[in-house]
């Protein structure tokens, strides 16, 4: 390729790159989540993983994964971290491979903590992207991937 070419791509790629641009956003979105929920020694992805297991009550890794796209080896690593600190189990099977995991009592408690820190988070998001950012991110998220958690369990 032609360095006059090149450097036309390079502008390209930092002007116009979706990757670029969503890899920046998640990381701002992430650091107003992250901050607000320091306190109680979680981060916005372990969130989505506890919210998950309270939402299907016994959580099977594949269904999780599917869910949050996340591949198999970042869930079990915070899987495993989560049940460090008491607020998962994993629930014995017959097929030991399977590791389907739940929230514990504790789980519960700090998912009930942490909903003031995702408030707080979640306005500032919203206060950072306005509502039409929001809504545009809502309408994306739903037709690339959507979450589909099936029946709440309480």
């Amino acid at each position: 390729m032609k360095p006059e070419n090149t450097s036309r791509a390079i502008d390209a790629i930092a002007r116009d790159c979706i990757g670029l641009r969503l890899r920046l956003l998640s990381r701002v979105v992430t650091h107003l989540y992250d901050d607000s929920l320091r306190g109680l020694g979680l981060k916005v992805s372990q969130l989505g993983i506890l919210v998950a297991a309270a939402k299907l009550g016994v959580a099977q890794p594949a269904r999780v994964c599917a869910i949050l796209q996340l591949d198999t080896s970042t869930l079990s690593r915070n899987v495993e971290r989560l049940r460090a600190k008491g607020w998962l189990e994993v629930v014995p099977t017959a097929d030991a491979r399977a590791q389907p995991f739940r929230l514990t009592a504790q789980g519960r408690t700090i998912l009930e903590r942490a909903i003031p820190a995702w408030e707080k988070a979640q306005r500032q998001a919203v206060q950072r992207l306005g509502a039409d950012g929001v809504a545009m991110l809502d309408r994306l998220s739903k037709r690339l991937a959507p979450a589909d958690y099936g029946p709440t369990t309480q």
